[in-house]
């Protein structure tokens, strides 16, 4: 089995990938090490060395080629990683396991002015912050499959995934979801109403949102930037064909492994 590593070159060193691979080697398997994920290719599955973000941007990678991955924890909480670090032998055996369990992600597919970006976590648009930055809140304008669905007079808005409510709903007095469940959730940035809670949309097709002319919001997603947005552009977000797989010890115990990482 082809197995690829990545690893983050600003928390970890190509000492802990190499000594991976040899793990790897001599458990009868294939290493392949990467530092870029654009070379990640022909490979079976992937172990990301990193924290969360590394993993957020490893999913989009790996979703895009059908490749299956596993992170091992070397930033700060790790919500998305299976093991920590030090527990690289546990990381290997799962990894080699062709009848492991797997752990199949959502994921949105945004539609920027006609450009797609795929995003495991979420969805945001927020005010800009500094001097020549407007500091007033926005009307946020949103339709579900063409219908109104609502107006949030707030800061901003972050649609989330299952995986994304971990931390946006979890922070604002939400509930979370199954990863794997199939719906979005719109959490408010500072909302100036009693609707300020996150409101979940199961089963929904496509989500449209709507903004004064003369705002200016800046687009992120998974912490990555992806414009400035106002009342002239176009921006739809829908689930995405492609999902994001992971390897699992147990696929049931994502809620456990919250709780310890948030205590």
């Amino acid at each position: 089995m082809n197995i690829g590593i990545f690893y983050n070159k600003l928390q970890v060193g190509h000492e802990a990938a190499d000594r991976l691979a040899d793990k790897i080697n001599a458990a009868g398997g294939k290493a392949w090490i990467f530092s870029d994920l654009e070379q990640v290719k022909d490979i079976d599955r992937l172990i990301v060395l990193g924290g969360d973000g590394t993993m957020l941007h490893a999913a989009r990678r790996t979703s895009e080629l059908g490749i299956q991955l596993i992170g091992i924890n070397y930033g700060h909480l790790g919500f998305l990683t299976e093991f920590e670090c030090g527990e690289e032998d546990g990381a290997v055996e799962l990894a080699l396991d062709s009848a492991c369990s797997l752990l199949e992600r959502a994921m949105l597919e945004v539609d920027f002015n006609g450009k797609k970006t795929y995003c495991l976590n979420e969805l945001s648009l927020l005010r800009g912050v500094g001097a020549d930055c407007d500091n007033k809140a926005v009307k946020i304008s949103v339709t579900i499959d063409g219908s109104a669905a609502g107006v949030f007079n707030a800061d901003g808005l972050i649609v989330t995934t299952p995986t994304g409510s971990t931390a946006y709903s979890l922070s604002a007095g939400g509930s979370i979801m199954m990863p794997e469940c199939a719906t979005f959730q719109l959490t408010p940035v500072c909302a100036f109403s009693l609707r300020s809670r996150p409101i979940a949309y199961p089963d929904c097709y496509e989500l449209q949102i709507f903004l004064p002319k003369k705002s200016k919001l800046i687009l992120c997603g998974d912490g990555s930037y992806l414009g400035e947005a106002s009342g002239d552009d176009n921006i739809k977000v829908r689930k995405a064909v492609r999902s994001a797989v992971f390897l699992t010890r147990n696929k049931h115990d994502c809620f456990r492994r919250i709780t310890e990482k948030i205590n």
